[in-house]
């Protein structure tokens, strides 16, 4: 993205004022060796520096938000009896063997 772009993007996305855009190339590194002894070299990647106006602040919104949940819904009580189910299930076996054990293969 160039200043101008990264500018509309804030100003129409996030309707915040933008008063300056700095960008710079940050260059990867390249000290380290592969197992055939070449070089190898971590991606470039673009910074931005944003000025905001005068008294503004600019603060992310929530992507992730948490879902309200009760405290009983997530009992431990209901994870155990899960864990218990399962454990179950998996013990009483196959029911295809005709009563031979699961650590006796054919």
């Amino acid at each position: 993205m160039t200043k101008v772009d990264i500018k509309n993007y804030l100003e129409k996305i996030y309707n915040v004022p933008v008063a300056a855009v700095r960008t710079r190339i940050q260059y990867g590194a390249h000290n380290r060796r592969n197992h055939k002894n070449q070089r190898v070299k971590k991606p470039d990647y673009k910074v931005a520096y944003v000025q905001l106006g005068q008294g503004q602040t600019f603060q992310f919104p929530n992507l992730f938000p948490e879902k309200e949940q009760t405290p009983e819904a997530r009992s431990f009580d209901d994870f155990k009896n899960k864990y218990l189910k399962k454990e179950e299930q998996r013990q009483r076996g196959d029911p295809r063997r005709g009563g031979v054990p699961d650590w006796f293969g054919l």
